[in-house]
């Protein structure tokens, strides 16, 4: 059986046990195509609450979500020119980049994106990491409220950091970025910088020397893309300053063709 034919085979399984593994959906009619089957193991994944899940359905998941990786692409930051100094832009999933670490753009309840497909990077990680992310974020934000109370939510700008599980990137930093709700403030645009300064600070403690930002607080958070992008790069710019040879490479990632825009004309 070659690799194609065992990664259909861990999709039919993985399809049946997800389903079987949820009481509202467990009689759902499964597609007979294989994007359909794709969209309905992501969506079961996207809704499912950290709880036990068996032992070889984890170790299926995790097979197959290699393999995907592996089937989408996996990039290196050797794959990326520099632009400045260890400074790279590079636009396309960051689910795909074989860094120490990737950031994601966060909710402050840390258990990332529940609505099924979704578009945003914080359910595109959470897919492609594998649910033991979910149940990861969900152990560390039971110890943070034992300490700090029940109703503790992770404050903006104060990263958490997981491994990547099924991703190329060995770590996941979560951050909640700030939402711009009618102007953007003096305030606001402090508590982004410090959301690229304190995750820079977090990978010199943990010796983490390859690092992608994702574009913190932008899309549904509402802050103007531009100005975003000045700030990342500014902040990055003075930090690295500041810490000479601590990084080996920052890559700003890019989805949108805008930001794409914004970037490569702060950066020239």
């Amino acid at each position: 059986m070659d690799e194609k034919e065992k990664q259909e085979k861990r999709l039919d399984f993985l399809v049946e046990q997800f389903k079987a593994d949820s009481r509202e959906y467990r009689n759902l009619p499964t597609p007979k195509d294989r994007e359909g089957k794709r969209a309905l193991l992501r969506s079961l994944m996207n809704i499912r609450f950290p709880r036990k899940m068996d032992e070889e359905v984890l170790r299926v998941q995790d097979a197959y979500l290699k393999e995907r990786a592996r089937e989408k692409g996996i990039v290196e930051p050797s794959d990326i020119p520099a632009i400045r100094g260890c400074l790279s832009l590079w636009q396309g999933d960051i689910t795909r980049l074989s860094v120490d670490a990737i950031v994601n753009a966060a909710n402050s309840e840390m258990l990332g994106c529940f609505i099924p497909m979704h578009s945003c990077i914080d359910n595109c990680i959470h897919t492609y990491a594998g649910i033991e992310l979910r149940a990861e974020c969900f152990r560390q934000m039971n110890g943070l409220r034992e300490k700090w109370g029940r109703d503790y939510e992770q404050p903006t700008a104060i990263p958490l950091l997981t491994d990547g599980f099924n991703l190329p990137a060995q770590k996941i930093i979560h951050i909640v970025g700030p939402i711009v709700s009618r102007y953007l403030t003096e305030a606001l645009e402090k508590d982004l910088a410090d959301c690229y300064w304190n995750t820079l600070e977090l990978c010199r403690t943990k010796g983490l020397r390859t690092l992608a930002f994702c574009c913190l607080s932008t899309g549904v958070f509402h802050f103007p893309g531009r100005r975003a992008a000045e700030i990342a790069v500014h902040t990055v710019t003075r930090w690295l300053a500041g810490h000479p040879g601590a990084m080996d490479r920052v890559i700003f990632n890019v989805f949108k063709e805008e930001d794409r825009k914004y970037y490569e004309e702060i950066l020239e």
